[in-house]
């Protein structure tokens, strides 16, 4: 138990697929104690020190982003989880940037960090600290969620384990978990703090603009939005469509996402 006075703990939860887990703290830079849960066609674990702290290196032989994060959360012991993926780098002094926010913050529960990434990737930058609710919260990636950890067990919040990568609908783990501390009470905000960047590279998961990403973001969207579904879909493809209709036309990926809406109404 930590004692009145002293500095929070953080540990980064990493989810990772296929990697040499003795040398990935490294890759990374990490300056915190981690939890990296790897997953590959083996079990095993093992442990190292890695600038001074303490890595503990989880492979199991499963696949899903979402069990992935879970059997990391179940496992960590800090005041302050930082969630994380096997291409983040972390600048120098992260941890201490991401516990001062959280001590000059005693109101959030949930902070929202800011990462460089390509710009086909960049969905958000925070610039001015602000309070983050159910309207404004489908553009943060986890990597850029860090918890107190004793609120997400308190309130049983862990990922969906039908979203994301390796599972049945391709994308959408991060949006649903965000969904669901905002609706079970976490205080969320977003801070204009930068802790790293995400290293370009292909994706584990990722197989292209095609039907099924359309028609699992449409299922997904019915979990997220419910009856203003579709709304949210008009404005997702008018919002993305130079990218991802180049293949599939705007009124066919529309279509798509609308068939995925109509497959679990009533759900």
């Amino acid at each position: 138990m930590r004692k009145c006075g002293d500095r929070m703990k953080l540990q980064v939860l990493v989810s990772a697929v296929n990697q040499d887990v003795s040398t990935l703290a490294g890759r990374m830079h990490l300056e915190s104690d981690a939890i990296i849960v790897n997953q590959a066609d083996h079990f095993g674990y093992e442990e190292y020190t890695h600038s001074g702290r303490r890595i503990q290196c989880y492979t199991f032989r499963e696949k899903g982003v979402g069990l992935s994060r879970n059997n990391a959360l179940m496992r960590a012991e800090s005041d302050i989880v930082l969630f994380s993926d096997e291409d983040i780098v972390y600048d120098k002094g992260y941890e201490k940037r991401v516990l001062d926010a959280f001590e000059e913050h005693p109101e959030a529960d949930f902070l929202l960090f800011n990462l460089r990434v390509g710009e086909a990737r960049a969905t958000y930058y925070t610039k001015e600290y602000h309070r983050v609710h159910l309207w404004n919260a489908g553009r943060y990636p986890t990597y850029s969620f860090a918890v107190r950890r004793a609120k997400l067990h308190a309130a049983h919040i862990t990922f969906s384990l039908l979203f994301g990568g390796g599972a049945k609908y391709s994308n959408g783990e991060d949006s649903l978990f965000l969904k669901d501390c905002l609706k079970y009470g976490l205080v969320v905000y977003a801070v204009p703090v930068e802790i790293g960047e995400e290293q370009e590279r292909e994706s584990t998961w990722f197989e292209g603009y095609t039907d099924k990403f359309f028609i699992d973001r449409g299922v997904l969207y019915h979990f997220l939005y419910g009856g203003l579904a579709y709304l949210m879909a008009v404005r997702f493809i008018l919002a993305h469509e130079k990218v991802m209709c180049v293949t599939i036309p705007r009124k066919n990926a529309l279509e798509l996402m609308k068939k995925g809406i109509k497959s679990v109404e009533g759900l």
